[in-house]
């Protein structure tokens, strides 16, 4: 993704927003916040439809490089991005999470957060693609 500087809080060392382009007239915008990442996607319309990723996992985060737009015909309808958690402790390495979001219309939120493991990438490509019928997940934290 190359992201693009909306917003540095220098009275807050590590608090950040950035924006990267999307598809469909669709976008992102990628937040740091204490060490912890999340996206939200920009509709057509510059609402803005935050995904609250933070409030899924306590522990600092870091999105992956890639964002994966599921589109039906020239429309997204899905999102797929991965996001690294640190255990409690440094010592050992990140869990690779892929996050599903489904997009219908103004509503977007995520469906599925899909653990680590041999064919994650395909189980969420599967997910993606029948998002539009998947609930919103609850948040672990809230």
């Amino acid at each position: 993704m190359l992201i693009k500087t909306i917003d540095v809080n220098k009275g807050m060392p590590g608090n950040y927003s950035g924006r990267c382009a999307g598809v469909g007239g669709y976008q992102l915008e990628v937040y740091l916040d204490d060490e912890r990442n999340s996206i939200g996607v920009v509709l057509p319309s510059k609402k803005v439809r935050g995904l609250d990723l933070w409030n899924y996992f306590g522990n600092f985060s870091a999105l992956g490089e890639t964002a994966e737009w599921r589109m039906k015909g020239k429309k997204p309808v899905a999102l797929i991005v991965r996001l690294n958690v640190s255990d409690q402790g440094d010592e050992k390495p990140p869990t690779s999470y892929l996050i599903v979001s489904r997009i219908t219309g103004a509503d977007v939120c995520v469906t599925d957060i899909v653990k680590p493991g041999k064919g994650q990438n395909a189980r969420a490509q599967s997910l993606a693609d029948r998002a539009s019928t998947r609930p919103c997940k609850k948040t672990d934290r809230g």
